[in-house]
């Protein structure tokens, strides 16, 4: 067995999407995925949390495969632990809950192979893993940010940490972003590409003048993603009805959904987690903000109470 010092690792929830930002405009949220690792003669994954019921409890677990594909990229080996992981993300809702698995996964292999690794080099991983960056990289860098991910490079650019009210309205069922993507079309129509990318320039523009009284207009008129999804999340209609009587800048799904997400200006957010409440009384409403640190490692001891 190869000591080190235990450590834990917290990882924000993140939002992507925002509308026509499909793939490419993500921002962390205060809720969290904690892996707290001691040394171990043999790799385990142990949970404490309702979200994480049936997570493989071994090398199975998406957490060591993606530490274990970063140490073979170095030509290292990993040294054993054990995981005790809790998690406040829901899975397959909409909230980056296989982002924050790899994002640990890779400062897993990060801590305990010393690789020093900077946040373009762990932001390069994950979008090499996902596909894209809207999602790992608010889970990474914390605040706001606007990429892009090719075969050659992965660029973003950082958009600051709006000072904003965020709530959730959080259905009760799951929906993966793999089935969500079978319903978008394979191609759009020129003009209408034309359309939805002016719409999407017009919020990236207006989420950098921090003017989200636009960014919730353009939000709303998403022409790359939200046609093709809404039918299938019986919640949205509703939600956009109440909108136009709240005080929020725009309501959007989170990521390929089924969560929906209104946003505030900061200090309204109880005022509209009521009101939601009072028209979905069934469904978990969460109050939230924006997380501003990213993927943090703490030195410390595993805490009691797991």
């Amino acid at each position: 067995m190869t000591a080190f010092v235990n450590f834990s690792i917290r990882v924000p929830a993140s939002t992507a999407n925002l509308g026509p930002g499909f793939d490419s405009i993500g921002m962390a949220l205060n809720k969290y995925l904690t892996l707290y690792v001691t040394p171990s003669d043999n790799w385990a994954f142990k949970t404490c949390s309702d979200n994480l019921d049936g997570i493989p409890e071994g090398k199975e677990n998406l957490i060591y495969k993606i530490a274990a594909w970063i140490a073979d990229e170095y030509n290292k080996e990993l040294p054993q632990a054990e995981v005790m992981m809790e998690s406040e993300i829901p899975l397959s809702r909409g909230f980056g809950s296989s982002a924050t698995a790899i994002v640990a996964g890779i400062e897993l292999a990060n801590q305990l192979l010393a690789l020093t690794l900077s946040p373009e080099e762990k932001t390069r991983w994950a979008s090499i893993y996902e596909g894209h960056p809207d999602n790992v990289a608010p889970s990474i860098y914390g605040g706001l940010i606007i990429g892009s991910h090719r075969e050659d490079d992965t660029n973003i650019v950082l958009a600051g940490t709006p000072d904003i009210d965020v709530i959730a309205l959080i259905p009760d069922y799951e929906l993966s972003t793999r089935e969500s993507r079978e319903t978008l079309p394979e191609t759009l129509p020129y003009k209408e590409a034309v359309q939805v990318s002016s719409i999407s320039n017009v919020l990236v523009a207006a989420i950098l003048q921090n003017n989200w009284q636009l960014v919730g207009r353009m939000m709303m008129k998403d022409l790359f993603h939200l046609p093709y999804r809404m039918p299938y999340i019986s919640e949205w209609q509703k939600a956009v009805e109440m909108a136009e009587n709240l005080p929020i800048y725009g309501v959007t799904l989170s990521g390929a959904g089924p969560i929906v997400l209104f946003f505030a200006p900061k200090g309204q957010g109880k005022d509209v987690q009521s009101q939601v409440k009072e028209n979905f009384p069934n469904h978990q409403i969460d109050l939230l903000t924006v997380d501003a640190e990213g993927v943090t490692v703490t030195l410390e001891a595993v805490p009691s109470k797991l």
